[in-house]
């Protein structure tokens, strides 16, 4: 193995731009706490409630379309959004929020 060189380097990978225009708005999303940090419990499990409803469970766009007997899919949109994944972790969280801390049913907001 200490024959082995590495006198190479690699290129950048194409689709990752090197400024980031929506970082900051990525950042504040994935540090947005639905947690009992905060001193009124209440709106947390109101936040929470709210997350889990305005953020879907699966794609809204997705469905099939019947058009002069044929029928074509339309796929899922969704992950064109660039905060498509903050999103899904931030509902993620509020669910477990409110299953594990606040010790509710949550089988309301599950596809």
């Amino acid at each position: 193995m200490s024959t082995i060189t590495h006198d190479h380097d690699h290129p950048i990978p194409r689709g990752r731009p090197g400024f980031d225009i929506l970082f900051p708005l990525r950042q504040w999303v994935d540090n947005l706490k639905v947690s009992d940090s905060r001193r009124d419990r209440e709106a947390n499990r109101k936040l929470a409630h709210f997350l889990c409803k305005f953020i879907p469970c699966c794609c809204p766009f997705e469905r099939d379309v019947t058009l002069l007997g044929h029928t074509f899919h339309i796929p899922p949109l969704c992950k064109l959004n660039p905060l498509y994944y903050e999103f899904v972790s931030l509902r993620l969280r509020a669910l477990c929020y409110l299953a594990d801390d606040c010790g509710e049913d949550v089988s309301q907001y599950l596809c």
